[in-house]
């Protein structure tokens, strides 16, 4: 297989080209920076390169788009700007990309689940009905309309809940306070978490890629959900530390500002479509993922 991503140098796309790599595929990286290779099965293309000389991307059978500005920041006015521009300017090089290509790959975009909004009691799948009610949510429809009008190409959309990883994303720095004997709940801690651990979300992916039948949202999340409070207890245990030392949402809000929403406020998200066509979770339970976790990083 031939697969090119675009976002690919990124946490999540080193772990997606590592995937690819084992299986021996081809594997091209889109990024605005001119990069050298040290393998002999992935090549480095910029954007400007590409718009200008379509034959290398030519008989790709996907691209994947991880493209655009992390969400991890304090968000002032100029990085919300950043947040949207990011995103919706890659959506729409990949379509220009795309439209030059004799052949028309299937496009896994990312995509996030705040698009549901949130709440402590309901749940939601892929048919749920969207709400677009906060500045996020508003990004992920943006981001989502743009990608899914692209004519004549299989739009994947893939809804990321938590992605957990010991070498990248949110997961070490939430582990911080709990290696230093001070973990505990966030806020009130009856907020639902919807993850996914790393290896799951690129094994997902190849999924969409291969199953010509999926089209559309996909949550990309594990089947079983759980609680900030739960979620802790599991991460002080796998961590062998205390739980003990909550974190006021008032805390929060000083220190990441509207960001802070992320962590406070609950999303109970259930990945419909892929467990429906028989997908199997290598860590379907937040102990077994956290474990996994913790081991991989003390070999790190």
């Amino acid at each position: 297989m031939k697969v090119a991503i675009a976002g690919g140098t990124g946490f999540v796309g080193k772990h997606l080209t590592q995937l690819f790599l084992q299986k021996k595929d081809t594997v091209i990286l889109i990024s605005r920076k001119k990069r050298r290779s040290d393998h002999p099965l992935i090549r480095h293309m910029t954007w400007d390169e590409l718009e200008n000389n379509i034959k290398p991307l030519e008989g790709v059978d996907a691209i994947v788009n991880l493209a655009g500005e992390t969400i991890n920041q304090r968000w002032t006015e100029e990085a919300k700007k950043r947040i949207l521009e990011s995103r919706l300017d890659g959506v729409n090089r990949v379509q220009a990309l795309i439209e030059q290509l004799e052949k028309k790959p299937v496009l896994v975009n990312a995509s996030g689940m705040s698009i549901y909004g949130t709440s402590e009691t309901e749940s939601f799948t892929e048919e749920s009905e969207l709400r677009v009610e906060d500045f996020l949510s508003g990004v992920v429809d943006q981001w989502e309309m743009a990608a899914e009008h692209i004519p004549d190409t299989r739009v994947v959309l893939l809804r990321m809940g938590l992605v957990l990883g010991s070498d990248g994303g949110a997961f070490p720095k939430m582990s911080l306070p709990f290696k230093l004997g001070v973990g505990g709940r966030v806020g009130s801690g009856h907020q639902k978490m919807s993850w996914i651990h790393i290896e799951d979300l690129c094994r997902m992916i190849e999924f969409c890629i291969e199953h010509e039948e999926i089209e559309g949202p996909v949550n990309a999340t594990a089947p079983i959900p759980v609680t900030n409070d739960q979620f802790g207890r599991s991460l002080a245990k796998a961590l062998r530390r205390p739980y003990w030392f909550p974190v006021p949402a008032f805390m929060l809000k000083a220190l990441f500002g509207e960001m802070s929403e992320l962590l406070l406020k609950g999303q109970q998200v259930f990945p419909k479509v892929v467990t429906d066509l028989g997908f199997r979770y290598k860590y379907s339970v937040i102990d077994h993922a956290l474990e996994n976790l913790v081991r991989s990083g003390k070999k790190g």
